[in-house]
């Protein structure tokens, strides 16, 4: 079943302000995440302006923010994007579906979408990248990541807050073909384990893709 677009902002409005209280800091327990962001920020700081595609509070475009990355951030939450703003000043946040992005042709450099995939069913996710290729300029990066598996776990309740969330899980070499037949190259895939304690223990892909020039 797809999943509504207004049950979507809906929920995430909704528990808004426990993911910041949960989420906002997480970077500074995951040091392969890091790793990878700096290298998206060397690749693509001179290609034009990086956008942190599903921010939430915006942890992700802060941390390009500081690797002097020209940097904004979208999401579908209009509460996400409040508490964006307030984390992050400096920053520029806006409220915007990733299926349908109102952005000119070949306006970005890059795009980081840290597990803002999990919320598109298979029979949408090559549209969604295809919408992320036209909006990355030519050599331009996208750095995806997701949670790895083939299961879809749906949620009425999150964190004591009433909610309707599909959490769809994708395999690797899966997301590498929708990613190729999106018009992208793939560059690298890497693979870990949860880091015990600080996250939702499920298995992590990062993959790095090029719009050809």
């Amino acid at each position: 079943m797809k999943q509504d677009v207004n049950e979507l902002q809906d929920s995430y409005d909704k528990v808004a302000e426990e993911y910041v209280a949960r989420i906002f800091h997480e970077l500074e327990q995951k040091p392969l995440d890091r790793e990878l962001l700096d290298r998206l920020a060397a690749e693509v700081r001179d290609l034009g302006p990086v956008c942190d595609i599903g921010c939430g509070p915006g942890h992700i475009a802060r941390c390009l923010h500081n690797q002097g990355v020209n940097v904004l951030g979208i999401d579908l939450s209009a509460r996400m994007v409040e508490q964006a703003r307030r984390l992050n000043p400096g920053i520029e946040f806006l409220q915007g579906d990733m299926a349908s992005l109102d952005v000119d042709d070949e306006m970005w450099g890059g795009i980081a979408a840290f597990y803002s995939i999990i919320h598109i069913p298979r029979t949408d996710v090559i549209s969604v990248l295809q919408e992320f290729r036209r909006v990355l300029r030519p050599n331009g990066l996208l750095l995806l990541s997701f949670h790895q598996g083939q299961e879809v776990i749906h949620l009425d309740e999150w964190w004591e807050k009433k909610v309707s969330l599909d959490f769809i899980f994708f395999q690797r070499p899966e997301m590498e073909a929708y990613l190729r037949a999106a018009g992208f190259a793939i560059e690298e895939s890497i693979e870990r384990q949860p880091f015990e304690g600080i996250e939702v223990q499920t298995q992590r892909a990062y993959v790095f893709a090029r719009k050809p020039r």
